[in-house]
């Protein structure tokens, strides 16, 4: 029997602050550093004997670094995206010059969108794998020949084969899956993992893959992972939790990082059930269906903070969007979880199909009216592979196909008849303004500064990013176009997005 190809799983380094990694689900360079744990490939590091885990941007990893630790490797799998793909085909070509033997697969939305695209753009990549990549990835590791390879594509005489589509890995698999948390002990430093609305330092994994949810933003449920939603047993959920919980002391919280996570009653509270007796807090993404009852027993449990998409304070825009959810359930959601005593870090989208100045001006006075503890606004952005990026292509409301600038930097995307982007950009400045300048909010966000340093440090670099941040925008909104020397990040949502806090550039919600 062939022996296992020694395989380095790989979050490769890309542009200064840039979090590409396998859960963040928007890359972005970030004014605010925030890294995101890469949950995707630890599963098949966990299945492969003699491998590692090479997280590049939280670690401080330079090109140069990681092709030097190629070298010890005969199988690399990369972690791309769109934002990364031609950073990342450079450094495949290095590598492989490095390593001429050296076999490398691109995974992540981006190939799993454009398989023969990318196939096309680069001979080093030998195959790119449309979807779950977890038993790809190792069936190849193991030698098993390319052809009988499901959910693989790659270029056989000239022409680009796509072999047979696997099934979603469904509970029973999922629960043969190695813990993410044994690879983070074993290959991550977890204090070089921050996202300032949760506690620092944090560990981060999933209960579920997929999300039944239907939001045309949002784009790993209509790519990566889903709407078909696979559950993790409670029992394999709550054995991850005690071990975490013994294998990292330092830790402050959990965060469950699935697409949603309070999706059934049931399961919630037989979760809840298994994380009381271990006391120890955590925080999750949240849609705004859950009862009283349901909330009363996650707070019981531990739950501190919940990132919520609310999107929209228009009921037309949240149908347009297909959101499932309405502007009374997330009142009803809001007051409970005051009730309760759960946090609500809320995601706010501007420039979603449907918006005007009106519209803009609702959602603004329906995000103070729910006055969560912290948000996020964010701009609309229509992702390739999207149900949204279809009706933006086919009605002309694409100003530009380019996500970001040279730099990673997020870019204004959309624009509608009498809503420009330049407009939709002071608006975002405009909706922070009128709900962060308000002296009660001001004193949430400095309340829990005033005993704990790395708090105080970490909300003044917030402070001065925000306020950098909020000066770009002024002048893109001003100029309609990015300044010479610092193009203007904008916080833009895809789906449950990801990264920031109280002064963020983009973020999660459900």
């Amino acid at each position: 029997m062939a022996s296992v190809m020694k395989t380095l799983l790989l979050n490769p380094p890309s542009f200064e602050n840039f979090d590409g990694g396998a859960s963040s689900r928007w890359p972005a360079t970030r004014e605010i550093e925030s890294y995101w744990y890469p949950v995707w490939l630890t599963y098949p590091a966990g299945m492969l004997p003699g491998s590692r885990l090479l997280d590049a941007p939280p670690h401080k990893i330079t090109p140069q670094q990681t092709i030097d630790i190629s070298k010890d490797y005969e199988f690399v799998v990369i972690f791309t995206s769109t934002v990364g793909f031609q950073s990342d085909l450079k450094l495949a070509r290095a590598m492989k010059e490095a390593n001429a033997g050296l076999k490398i697969a691109f995974v992540g939305p981006h190939v799993q969108i454009k398989p023969a695209e990318s196939l096309l753009a680069s001979p080093d990549i030998d195959f790119v794998v449309r979807g779950e990549f977890d038993y790809a990835v190792t069936d190849f590791a193991n030698g098993k020949p390319l052809a009988e390879i499901a959910n693989a594509s790659y270029i056989k005489n000239g022409q680009v084969v796509h072999n047979a589509t696997r099934p979603p890995l469904h509970t029973a698999e999922l629960d043969e899956l190695p813990f993410a948390t044994d690879v983070y002990k074993r290959d991550l430093t977890i204090e070089r993992y921050n996202v300032p609305f949760l506690l620092h330092p944090f560990v981060s994994f999933y209960t579920s893959r997929g999300c039944p949810a239907q939001c045309t933003f949002c784009l790993w449920p209509q790519t990566l992972s889903g709407h078909t939603w696979r559950v993790r047993s409670v029992d394999s959920v709550a054995r991850e939790f005690e071990q975490a919980h013994r294998l990292f002391p330092q830790a402050k919280e959990f965060f469950f990082d699935d697409d949603t996570f309070n999706i059934r009653k049931d399961r919630v509270l037989e979760l809840c059930k298994r994380f009381k007796p271990v006391g120890f807090q955590w925080s999750c993404t949240a849609r705004v269906h859950s009862d009283y009852e349901t909330l009363k027993a996650m707070a019981d449990a531990g739950a501190r903070l919940f990132i919520v998409g609310f999107e929209s304070g228009d009921p037309q825009i949240l149908k347009n969007i297909k959101k499932g959810a309405t502007i009374e359930m997330a009142r009803t959601f809001a007051a409970n979880c005051k009730k309760v005593g759960i946090r609500v870090h809320g995601d706010f989208i501007i420039g979603l199909p449907g918006e005007t100045r009106e519209t803009i001006q609702k959602t603004m006075d329906f995000a103070r009216e729910l006055d969560c503890e912290t948000i996020q606004v964010s701009m609309a952005h229509a992702y390739p592979g999207t149900e949204l990026y279809n009706l933006a292509s086919a009605n002309g409301f694409l100003a530009t196909e380019a996500l970001t600038d040279s730099g990673g930097h997020q870019l204004p995307h959309l624009e509608y008849p009498g809503l420009g982007r330049e407009e939709m950009m002071d608006a975002v400045n405009r909706f922070y303004d009128s709900y962060y300048f308000r002296p009660r909010v001001a004193w949430r966000i400095v309340r829990d500064a005033i005993w704990d340093a790395h708090e105080r440090k970490r909300l003044f670099n917030e402070a001065v990013s925000f306020l950098r941040l909020r000066s770009e925008r002024l002048k893109y909104a001003k100029n309609g176009k990015a300044p010479a020397k610092q193009p203007p990040s904008v916080g833009v949502k895809t789906i449950p997005s990801r990264t920031s806090t109280e002064f963020p550039t983009e973020t999660q919600g459900a």
